[in-house]
């Protein structure tokens, strides 16, 4: 008797048919081109969480020297006078205290120059 394992292959078949919803012509009807499109679309998905990462990453950096630059500072001495003042705020935070409030980002800027004033007295 030839065994085809019917139950759990017509499941597996229907899990991709319902994952390929949306898509368009054969991709979203048949198994075969389903499969296909759901396996490069999780490729894809796998390789833009990493570059999502990298965007967001130089857009905050991008908002930081703008900001900074407007205070009198370029954004790698921006930077390094808040590492010397071991001002622990990520690159996200600060970004959006750039964006968002004036008045606190002034006062990292401060906190920057007097760092960096420090250091070079020292050095």
């Amino acid at each position: 008797m030839r065994v085809t394992n019917a139950v759990a292959s017509r499941r597996r078949r229907k899990r991709m048919i319902k994952a390929a919803k949306g898509f368009r012509m054969r991709r979203s009807k048949l198994y075969r081109y389903a499969s296909d499109a759901i396996d490069h679309g999780l490729q894809y998905a796998y390789r833009d969480r990493k570059t999502k990462k990298r965007n967001f990453r130089a857009l905050w950096q991008i908002r930081i020297n703008a900001a900074a630059r407007a205070a009198g500072l370029t954004y790698s001495r921006f930077i390094e006078g808040l590492k010397a003042a071991q001002v622990a705020l990520d690159r996200k935070i600060i970004a959006d205290l750039a964006a968002t409030d004036a008045g606190a980002f002034a006062e990292l800027v401060r906190v920057a120059k007097e760092a960096l004033q420090t250091k070079a007295a020292k050095a």
